[in-house]
């Protein structure tokens, strides 16, 4: 696996990449779909591939854990042939589903025990434990175990948890170098720098990551519910310190405008599930900024759904139509809807690259900021 740094924008920290994987090239940045359980929900691999145009997606290392299980993943030579994705993929190390289970998990200094959302029953993860099912499941980019702090968080409780992110990833590192891939592919480990909204903790914690000389690094812990304004300022901390050379990515982020933004402050990775999961509500981006395809406004509005939309997919579907299917609760809505989005999201990084190469992303990115956020 191999980074190189392309280019770097005069008027910003944003930059351009190549990441080279054995399962194909991604160029940065990038926004990756997440498929959860398997699959980019409501989206088809070939709409995946040939509409939304997906380098990467991401796969959920909690939920492949408890289904289908290991057995079946292993039986099947990893997630690649199990979904039949050929392109790379990154797993999650299932730290943030833990997170989230507030009321079903234990941590210790060992690991954390959860109870299973799906049937009650009782499981536990270590650093190592969780190292050996993410070779199991087989992404090509996998991510160090950690805790997710919640926000609001006291500082004590942050710089524990911090500090207990650390000791888990050097048990993570030791276990990642003592195993090797189960199916014949490289595979790499990111660590993911944690400390709340404390600017000390984030620099504490940025740089002991930076210590480690992984492949790539992370930024966890944020778009958990702070103010953009304090993930925009934590970001820029810790990327300037995590190394230039190395990708960086800021994971569960975010809109597009949060993801120019980011861009901005030099971030390469994103991803999110806002654009499906809204996609489903009736929620839907456009360069001009955002519909509630829900609204009445829409029903006899015969147009589509992007004026412009040859430049990131080619739908046949109008507005109207599509408010229809989701009032009617068709699937199909679904579908139309996730794809539109993807396809945008992917259209939008494209299209930041494409501004840093030629020299014009500043001032693009702080006109789209406004466009992007504007409820039509």
């Amino acid at each position: 696996m191999k980074f190189t740094l392309q280019h770097n924008d005069t008027q910003s920290k944003a930059r351009t990449g190549l990441l080279e994987t054995d399962h194909g090239n991604i160029e940065t940045p990038i926004f990756m779909p997440v498929g959860t359980a398997a699959t980019v929900r409501a989206v088809h691999q070939r709409e995946l591939k040939n509409d939304i145009k997906a380098e990467i997606i991401l796969g959920n290392t909690y939920h492949l854990y408890l289904r289908p299980g290991l057995e079946v993943l292993e039986q099947a030579g990893g997630l690649h042939k199990f979904n039949g994705w050929d392109k790379p993929l990154l797993t999650d190390s299932g730290g943030y589903q833990i997170f989230s289970l507030a009321n079903q998990r234990k941590l210790s200094e060992e690991g954390a025990a959860f109870t299973s959302h799906i049937d009650g029953s009782k499981h536990f993860f270590t650093p190592e434990s969780v190292m050996d099912i993410e070779r199991t499941i087989g992404a090509d980019i996998i991510m160090a175990f950690d805790e997710c702090t919640p926000y609001p968080c006291e500082y004590a409780y942050g710089k524990n948890s911090m500090g207990l992110t650390h000791r888990w990833l050097d048990r993570c590192v030791k276990r990642f170098n003592e195993t090797e891939s189960k199916y014949g592919y490289e595979q790499t480990l990111f660590p993911i720098v944690q400390g709340s909204v404390y600017k000390d903790l984030r620099i504490q914690s940025a740089e002991f990551i930076a210590s480690k000389n992984c492949f790539g690094n992370a930024i966890g812990g944020l778009s958990v519910g702070e103010p953009a304004e304090d993930m925009y300022a934590m970001t820029e901390v810790v990327c300037n310190i995590l190394p230039k050379d190395k990708p960086r990515y800021l994971m569960g982020v975010g809109t597009p405008a949060n993801i120019l933004e980011s861009i901005a402050l030099g971030i390469d990775m994103f991803d999110c599930v806002m654009p499906t999961r809204n996609a489903r509500h009736g929620l839907l981006y456009t360069k001009n900024g955002i519909i509630n395809i829900k609204n009445e406004k829409w029903k006899n509005d015969f147009s589509p759904i992007e004026a412009d939309s040859s430049c990131f997919v080619d739908l046949e579907y109008n507005k109207a139509y599509l408010r229809h299917l989701l009032v009617c609760n068709e699937y199909l809505a679904s579908q139309i809807a996730s794809v539109h989005n993807l396809a945008f999201y992917l259209w939008l990084v494209k299209t930041a690259r494409e501004k840093i190469l030629d020299g014009t992303f500043y001032d693009w990115k702080n006109k789209m900021v406004v466009q992007l956020m504007q409820r039509l």
